[in-house]
């Protein structure tokens, strides 16, 4: 049979058109989960690239503010006061310490912390936080010994005052981030402060640090003062002594050149160490010299007196009847004190002794004549009662009310120094207008401002006539009357000359006259015919003496003779012998009387060199030159062996001794003076030359 064959199905071929469909259905699912993910990157990179930039720069660093090199400060003669200097500051990443509670009891001992509260600081940041700043050298050693996962160092700049308390009140101190607070530290603040750098520390996942930037920021300017720190030493030691020998409350001594306004010292009791201000009462760190508001007694019949002769209607000649020491006015009588009613009773006195005699009744008299609005111009004159505006911070302006507001007795009360309320740097001033011929010179503390090349200048000090150059070189010939043979001869000086006036003024307590506390004040100007000073020194409340004659007249003699020592002022006296000293009231007081009554002419200022310029400059501790120094006689001090020590170590190691220090140099000790194993008093000036 024939075999049948059956032929098979034809076979099915997809249509293209259907492959293209499946080809593009993929392209679409590809490029819509590309067009996806670029979307999200887009966004996460674009749009929200700030947010996440910056979360993941917290997380990944961390910025530590620096403070900036703060500028340094200097006397006049480019000596340092304060100055900054690096140390170590201690810093913890939580997260990398093992034992948080073990470390903080470590780090507690070392560093006198709360080691609970060290602890609590740990688990209340998991990144960063201070253990402590601004560390002593040894307390860093101690820390690195320890070898502490966790806990790093950073280098910070801390002020360091390398004379200790010297001028403390004048240059203030600054807190832990090196702002000023008080003194020069806080008025120049903006000048010297510099600008803050800035520390990134960079951080991987697992919060080890693999890298640092730092960024030191700007220094600052360095200023340069008036103050010279060995005249400055000068004041501070007779002040010291004079208010403890005589128990006072305090005290305020102030050196000034009156032709310049420059304040050469200003010296306050009490006094506080810088380096460790607030070990200090805030009442030790006031400045006196220009926040003091206290009554002038007797030391404001000069100005009385100077007015008067001024608006010629008084001589130094002229015969004042004082009324056997009694006057009464506005139904109030003003006394003299029993020693001027002694020479009263021998008759009227002149003019002159009124001043050196310090007659109430005399100047009461004197300030009659001039009339209240005329007496009031002259004391405006003469800046009371206004700001000098000398650029210290806490400077007050005195009391002086208007005329309008006086009593019947007020001119009287004025006229002595009562009623009216100065601060010392007020009263400095105004004497110096009799001294420099009759100018009143605005004050200055601040003598240039630098850095490198670089200078800001301080604008030129203005001034004003007050006095006739007539009625100034008068009062000086008045003011050496009061140390010839009146109240002041405790102030003679051995070859200068000296002119000045007594002052004992009760102080106002509870709105009420003390009659057991008082202000003695001493304010004069040497030498009287060629004045290279003008000094005040004044004791607040001293105890077993009141008079100015007695507390405050000897210690001016001690300052003002070693001051002019030290500056190198040519003498314009006979040296006298112990015997000539002490009988020299007697006989200055006939010659001083025999020339009062010939009133020859007398001569103004010669021309003067605006700036004193000394000869020579003697350190303060007085071991080199011609000057003589006062030595403090406090706790004897063994000099450390200060060789291959840096200044940091150096400076702890005299801070902890209370030595004061006078660095040369930079780098690490290779010379010091005195010797190591010296015996010296507290407070001595240590000089340490360092080298690379």
């Amino acid at each position: 049979m024939p075999r049948l064959e059956v032929p098979y199905p034809p076979t099915k071929k997809p249509e293209r058109s259907v492959m293209l469909r499946r080809g593009l259905m993929l392209a679409a699912a590809f490029a819509l989960w590309m067009f996806l993910i670029f979307g999200r990157l887009y966004y996460l990179q674009v749009i929200k690239y700030v947010h996440w930039f910056e979360r993941a720069q917290r997380q990944q660093q961390r910025t530590i503010v620096l403070a900036p090199q703060r500028g340094a400060i200097y006397d006049c003669r480019l000596h340092p006061l304060a100055m900054s200097l690096p140390v170590d500051s201690i810093y913890a990443v939580p997260s990398h310490i093992e034992n948080p509670g073990r470390a903080a009891r470590l780090l507690a001992s070392i560093l006198e912390l709360d080691p609970q509260e060290l602890e609590a600081r740990f688990e209340a940041s998991r990144t960063f936080c201070w253990v402590k700043r601004k560390v002593s050298a040894g307390e860093s050693e101690r820390v690195k010994a320890l070898g502490l996962k966790g806990i790093y160092f950073q280098k910070e700049m801390k002020r360091f005052y390398p004379l200790g308390d010297l001028a403390s009140a004048i240059l203030g101190y600054v807190g832990m981030d090196d702002r000023g607070l008080a003194g020069v530290e806080y008025s120049l603040n903006s000048e010297i402060e510099g600008q803050p750098g800035h520390a990134l520390v960079m951080e991987d996942a697992r919060r080890q640090t693999f890298g640092s930037r730092d960024d030191p920021g700007k220094p600052g300017m360095n200023a340069q003062l008036t103050l010279d720190a060995g005249i400055q030493y000068i004041a501070e030691s007779v002040l010291d002594a004079d208010v403890e020998k005589w128990h006072a409350k305090g005290g305020v001594a102030i050196v000034q050149n009156p032709y310049t306004g420059a304040i050469l010292a200003m010296a306050s009791y009490p006094t506080f160490n810088p380096n460790k201000y607030a070990a200090s009462p805030p009442q030790d760190r006031i400045d006196r010299g220009v926040s003091w508001i206290f009554e002038p007694g007797s030391t404001f019949k000069s100005i009385t007196i100077s007015s008067a002769i001024d608006e010629h209607l008084a001589k130094p000649t002229d015969l004042i009847d004082c009324q056997m020491g009694a006057i009464v006015l506005g139904g109030r009588t003003i006394h003299d004190v029993r020693e001027v009613i002694r020479h009263e009773l021998a008759g009227p006195l002149t003019l002159s002794q009124v001043l050196a005699y310090s007659s109430d009744v005399g100047a009461v008299k004197i300030a009659l004549r001039l009339g209240e609005d005329r007496f009031y111009d002259h004391v405006v004159k003469f800046g009371f009662g206004a700001k000098t505006n000398i650029g210290l911070p806490g400077e007050e302006a005195g009391l002086l009310m208007p005329p309008s507001r006086w009593s019947g007795v007020s001119i009287g009360e004025i006229a002595i120094g009562q009623g009216i309320g100065v601060t010392p740097l007020q009263l400095v001033d105004a004497y110096s207008v009799i001294a420099n011929g009759g100018m009143l010179i605005q004050p200055r503390i601040v003598r240039d401002i630098f850095s490198g090349n670089t200078h800001d200048p301080v604008p030129p000090e203005s001034r004003r006539r007050v006095l006739s150059e007539q009625t100034a070189a008068t009062m000086r010939r008045m003011l050496e009357g009061v140390v010839e043979f009146g109240t002041g001869t405790a102030a003679q000086l051995d070859g200068y000359s000296a002119g000045g006036k007594t002052g004992t003024a009760q102080k106002v307590e509870n709105g009420h006259y003390s009659h057991t506390h008082y202000v003695a004040s001493f304010i004069g100007i040497a030498p009287i015919h060629h004045p290279a000073l003008t000094i005040l020194v004044s004791i607040d409340t001293p105890v077993g003496g009141i008079y100015g004659a007695e507390v405050a007249a000897p210690a001016w003699k001690q300052l003002a003779q070693q001051a002019l020592s030290y500056l190198n002022v040519p003498r314009d006296e006979p040296v006298k012998s112990p015997l000539q000293m002490a009988s020299s009231a007697k006989t200055s007081r006939a010659v001083a009387l025999r020339r009062e009554a010939a009133n020859p002419a007398i001569p103004p200022l010669p021309p003067h060199d605006a700036g004193l310029k000394p000869v020579s400059y003697t350190p303060p501790d007085g071991s080199a030159g011609h000057g003589t120094v006062m030595i403090n006689n406090g706790p004897m001090v063994t000099v450390p062996d200060f060789t291959g020590l840096n200044e940091r170590k150096v400076a702890d190691e005299c801070q902890e001794l209370d030595l004061a220090l006078s660095l040369a140099g930079s780098g690490l000790a290779v010379q010091q003076d005195p010797a190591p194993g010296s015996k010296v008093p507290e407070r001595s000036l240590i000089k340490v030359v360092f080298a690379r």
